[in-house]
């Protein structure tokens, strides 16, 4: 199991085989349509909630402008509060400071509170690498690492099995990692909840140290927040005696007072509720309350890099609540493993290319993982265009272009196999821009409109095969125009 998956096939392809899994697409279509259908409910109660939206893209836009000022600020504020802050530039360096600090304990056990920027940057493979164990603690997630699965869903990393698989993993699994689950377990989810909480009971109370993520950062305090819904993210942050916190540096923000706006946001997006079951914060190191160490590892792995996308960076604005998933015809047919990274679905197809480059079959392709419906950015609690992003990595894959990378403006070449696209845009710029040829093009397709094909030749017989061809009209438009209207040339 990757964080990144590097080196599968291109979306398309990897996708061919999900699509023709029908109890894949019967489980995604009932989580999905489950959870987008109460999110929508919950929506619907909230008053302000298009003004708590704005509010929340306007503060992560103003966060974003000002990232090196507030992650100052956050290091002092953690260090003075007794944590240490550590910086990463990339995933190598981030698990070479988590693996070291681990070995400073002596442990050889990790218990993991749910984060994607562990999944990101490999950290279970790099900890196992040097003979540690981390377990994950996530429901979701410790269906997926029983089953040496790879997550498919934000926020529902199981999201792809139903209640039998999971029966069946946990009779045929639990045992390899700790207590076995109870004999004559069924599928029900009553039972299922107290297998996964009598194997984790013993490892919370057994470990020494917690690795967390963070939904969000309060530079003004030093405060790390996660919010969940099972109380594993509880025992993760107060029973071990070292706590280790690996963030994402765009998950800051400034202000208390701006968190407020995000926990009104954030759980009716997600979880269709109106406030998260646990809402856990820590600040620093207290005297007798919660670990005596704190750890911050604060991760840029491509962030700063997408920040200087001018287009690109609002990607950065993602809360990662999931809501964007859970509408897209495209992730509920193809499931969330035909991404090729832990960031599947509209918000992965925008921030993976940009995280790690379009240098790979898979990121260069992701960019048309869509429809280009527009569903995604209706939904999204912080306004990120997901649509418009798509369309600007649509034209970076195809032309190339001045880019950031590791902090570096290097030029892309353009990518293999979009040479007849390049050429047929550069066509059309031309014909658009000389009004003759336009004229005369049109009036020669008018009058051989009886001789066209109804479908494309050579690479456009895909495209033809599920689309009828538009028939050209009997006549222009200019022609016509001037023919009932007397217009002249210059009526156009």
């Amino acid at each position: 199991m990757s964080g990144t998956y590097l080196g599968m096939p291109a979306f398309a392809e990897a996708a061919r085989e999900a699509v023709g899994n029908t109890t894949l697409r019967g489980n995604l279509r009932h989580a999905t349509h489950t959870i987008r259908a109460k999110r929508a409910k919950a929506v619907t109660e909230v008053s302000d909630w298009a003004e708590l939206r704005e509010a929340g893209k306007r503060i992560k836009d103003h966060t974003l402008r000002h990232l090196d000022r507030y992650l100052v600020r956050l290091e002092e504020s953690v260090t003075a509060a007794g944590g240490v802050v550590h910086w990463a530039a990339d995933a190598d360096e981030a698990n070479e400071i988590v693996t070291q600090l681990v070995k400073m304990t002596g442990e050889t056990e990790v218990v993991k509170v749910k984060s994607m920027a562990t999944q990101e940057i490999g950290l279970n493979e790099a900890l196992e690498a040097e003979g540690i164990h981390a377990y994950e603690t996530d429901l979701a997630e410790l269906i997926v690492q029983l089953g040496k699965d790879r997550p498919s869903h934000i926020l529902v990393p199981a999201i792809h099995r139903n209640r039998g698989e999971i029966r069946d993993i946990f009779a045929r699994e639990m045992s390899e990692w700790g207590r076995p689950a109870p004999e004559g377990l069924t599928d029900s989810p009553a039972e299922l909840a107290e297998a996964a909480r009598l194997h984790l009971r013993e490892k919370f109370l057994r470990a020494k140290v917690g690795i967390s993520g963070a939904n969000f950062m309060v530079a003004e305090t030093g405060t790390l927040v996660v919010v969940e819904s099972e109380g594993n993210g509880r025992m993760c942050l107060t029973l071990p005696e070292t706590l280790i916190s690996v963030v994402g540096i765009e998950k800051i923000v400034p202000t208390w007072q701006d968190l407020e706006v995000f926990l009104q946001t954030l759980p009716r997006s997600s979880t269709a509720e109106r406030m998260n079951p646990y809402t856990s914060t820590w600040t620093g190191t207290t005297d007798q309350d919660g670990p005596g160490a704190f750890h911050l590892v604060l991760l840029d792995n491509g962030r700063t890099d997408t920040l200087a996308d001018e287009v690109g960076r609002q990607a950065l604005r993602c809360i990662r609540c999931s809501a964007c998933l859970n509408v897209c015809p495209v992730y509920e047919r193809a499931g969330g493993h035909a991404y090729g990274s832990v960031y599947p679905g509209p918000i992965g197809a925008i921030l993976s290319p940009q995280l790690r480059g379009t240098g790979s079959e898979i990121d260069a392709s992701l960019p048309y993982a869509s429809s280009l419906c527009g569903a995604c950015y209706e939904v999204c609690p912080v306004a990120i265009d997901i649509p418009e992003v798509l369309v600007h990595l649509r034209e970076r894959v195809v032309q190339g272009g001045e880019v950031t990378r590791e902090g570096n403006k290097v030029v892309l070449r353009p990518a293999k196999g979009h040479a007849a696209e390049r050429a047929a845009m550069r066509a059309a710029r031309w014909a658009f821009t000389h009004a003759g040829a336009l004229r005369t093009g049109q009036r020669v397709a008018s009058r051989t409109r009886r001789f066209h094909p109804r479908t494309l030749p050579g690479p456009g017989r895909a495209w033809s095969g599920t689309r009828d061809l538009p028939p050209v009209p009997a006549e222009p438009f200019r022609d016509w125009w001037q023919r009932t209207r007397g217009g002249k040339d210059g009526d156009r």
